[in-house]
């Protein structure tokens, strides 16, 4: 089966909401060729705890050894991409995961639901559709997983206010 083509971060890859790049730091990522050296199977729903510009210094310091893919800012949908999809961005906190999976941060917290605005649900569920067409990810709850259903996850993000029944509806209408 022919691989899917990878987006360049720096042109708007078909069927993708548009995406603005914001390099993660080369420490924080690990280079690969992915699909063909891992399959992508998941996509990583995340919470930041942080705001947006908060969240992006820690993508880009060196020392913090944590990146997603991308990241959806709350009041707009503005969606930043960190980590190219052929590599593996390191949020899951399971290394099999990391390698299987596109990591997707949404700004906020999980026990602030005013930060899962309209915008934010749709903007990121338009990102997910793509990258699941992308990769022949199954649009499901059991391919399109929150960080603490990670095998061996520490954390509880996207958090019970995290609309799972909204945002799928929106992922399954592309």
């Amino acid at each position: 089966m022919a691989q899917p083509a990878l987006p360049d971060p720096a042109t708007p890859a078909a069927g993708y909401p548009a995406t603005h790049w914001i390099p993660a730091g080369s420490a924080n990522y690990t280079v690969s060729g992915r699909p063909a050296a891992y399959p992508v199977r998941y996509v990583v729903v995340h919470v930041t705890q942080e705001t947006f510009p908060d969240a992006m210094k820690i993508f880009q310091n060196p020392r913090s050894k944590v990146s997603a893919h991308y990241m959806v800012a709350s009041a707009d949908g503005y969606i930043g991409q960190f980590v190219r999809e052929k590599d593996i961005a390191w949020h899951a906190g399971n290394w099999d995961y990391n390698t299987r999976s596109i990591g997707i941060e949404h700004e906020g917290w999980t026990d602030r639901p005013e930060y899962f605005t309209d915008a934010l649900y749709r903007s990121s569920a338009r990102l997910t559709a793509a990258v699941c067409a992308r990769y022949g990810i199954p649009r499901t709850r059991a391919h399109v997983i929150g960080h603490h259903e990670v095998p061996g996850a520490t954390h509880t993000d996207p958090g019970r206010y995290w609309d799972w029944t909204r945002y799928m509806e929106l992922v399954a209408d592309g």
